[in-house]
C-alpha cells in the first residue's frame, strides 16, 4: 500500500504540474503573441508523456495491493480503499477525492485553451480570407475555384 500510495502522490504532484502548464498556455494564448505557443504546448505534452508512465507504474502497484487485500486485478481506487484497512482506506479515499477534483480542473482549463485555440484560428483564417486573393476553394478535381474579383480601397496615409 505504502508504494501504491507514493505513486498515487506523485500522479497528484504530475496533475499540479499540468494545471500549472494548461494555465500558461492559456495566458500565452490569451496574450495574442503565439511566440511562446510551440514550447508551452510542449510543456503540456511532456507532462502528459510523465502522467502516462507514472499509469503504468499505478496499475501494477494498484494490482500488487489487491492481491494483498484480496481482490482481483485492476480494482478501482473505491475499492482498493474500501478493502483496506484504517490508515490506507483514508489516505486512498482522499486521493481518490483529490483526483476527482484535480481531474474535473484539468478537464476545464483544456476546454478554455481549445476554445481559445480555436476562435484564434478562426480569427487569423477570416482575416487571411479577407484580404488574400479571390480563391474560394479547390474543384473535386484539385483545380481552383476562383470567385469574382473584387475591388479594395487601401487607405495609403498611413
Amino acid at each position: 500500500m505504502e508504494q501504491l500510495s507514493q505513486i498515487l502522490w506523485r500522479e497528484r504532484e504530475l496533475l499540479e504540474t499540468l494545471l500549472y502548464r494548461l494555465e500558461v498556455e492559456q495566458l500565452v494564448l490569451a496574450s495574442g503573441r503565439p511566440h511562446w505557443l510551440m514550447r508551452a504546448a510542449k510543456d503540456v505534452e511532456a507532462v502528459l508523456q510523465a502522467l502516462r508512465e507514472t499509469e503504468v507504474l499505478r496499475a501494477v502497484a494498484a494490482d500488487s495491493a489487491a492481491s494483498v487485500v484480496g481482490l482481483s486485478p485492476n480494482p478501482s481506487l473505491k475499492a482498493l480503499a474500501h478493502a483496506a484497512e484504517e490508515p490506507w482506506r483514508t489516505i486512498l479515499l482522499d486521493h481518490r477525492e483529490a483526483f476527482a477534483s484535480m481531474t474535473q480542473r484539468v478537464t476545464e482549463m483544456a476546454d478554455a485553451n481549445r476554445d481559445l485555440i480555436t476562435s484564434g484560428y478562426r480569427s487569423a483564417r477570416e482575416a487571411l480570407l479577407s484580404i488574400g486573393d479571390e480563391t474560394q476553394g479547390y474543384s473535386p478535381d484539385g483545380t481552383v475555384v476562383a470567385g469574382a474579383p473584387t475591388r479594395r480601397l487601401v487607405d495609403r496615409s498611413l
